[in-house]
């Protein structure tokens, strides 16, 4: 009788304890998701730019395991977080000193990468996994080309993106939406058959400072756009007197030199 009871003892612990992880896992894990935005993030070539990503609902992530790896690289990792620090030296070399995340934030369940100074080789999807809960969510990352060049015209602004399909569009606006008139847009698709657009356009200064540039793929609802500013410097509009000034000096030279001219002429005689 006593062993009867002590095998349904321990079946029910078995039962209760089994029970309890389901619950834990549904309540911590199951319940909670990884959470990125739906669409790429777009940075320019040189910025520091967000991937971002958090648990919902809010779980303290400070003593789990973060993730940040992308299926390309070799080894794969972005960032490493465990035990509460970082991991630099199992990250990628292309990547070491350039990735961190928000410690103080890593207990709001705010997991977000940041990668300073994007370079073109950036381009392309971080997972953001976290292993304790076996959740992870991918985001894309897109960076945009764009220049700005002095001219005698005003400030040439080339703008580039790559990995469309099918073929987009890509506008320039200004600082209060309206479109501008560029260069003919330059399409080329690759051997993946995904394409590349790029475009340029002439600004000045009665333009505004603010610009953005859109390219847009309307059959599959997809749009991205790059916000830019150009600083006051690259708007150098020349003093009239400095024109006045190199007038007169010209004017004076050319004076000299005839008056030269007719003293050799004189003196030859």
């Amino acid at each position: 009788m006593h062993i009867l009871c002590f095998i349904f003892y321990y079946i029910f612990l078995l039962l209760f304890l089994y029970f309890y992880l389901i619950l834990f896992k549904l309540s911590a894990g199951d319940l909670s998701e990884v959470i990125v935005p739906s669409q790429p993030v777009v940075s320019l070539v040189g910025e520091d730019v967000i991937l971002p990503c958090h648990l919902d609902p809010v779980m303290n992530a400070f003593d789990m395991t973060v993730e940040w790896a992308s299926p390309d690289l070799n080894p794969r990792f972005v960032l490493l977080w465990r035990q509460g620090e970082e991991l630099e030296t199992k990250k990628h070399s292309s990547f070491r000193g350039r990735t961190s995340v928000f410690i103080d934030e890593l207990e709001k369940g705010n997991i977000s990468l940041k990668l300073s100074k994007v370079k073109v080789s950036d381009e392309g999807g971080y997972k953001c996994f976290l292993p304790t809960l076996s959740k992870t969510s991918t985001v894309q990352l897109v960076v945009a080309v764009v220049q700005m060049t002095k001219n005698n015209n005003g400030v040439l602004l080339e703008c580039e993106s790559a990995d469309w399909y099918p073929e987009p569009e890509m506008f320039w606006l200004d600082g209060e939406g309206n479109l501008l008139s560029a260069e003919p847009t330059e399409t080329v698709r690759g051997p993946d058959g995904l394409y590349t657009v790029s475009s340029r356009v002439t600004v000045e200064k009665r333009h505004g400072r603010k610009f953005t540039c859109r390219v847009t793929q309307s059959k599959i609802n997809q749009t991205r756009e790059k916000h830019l500013t150009i600083p006051d410097h690259f708007f150098v509009v020349p003093n009239p007197r400095t024109h006045v000034a190199i007038g007169a000096v010209i004017g004076c030279a050319a004076i000299i030199f005839v008056v030269w001219k007719w003293r050799q002429k004189k003196f030859s005689k």
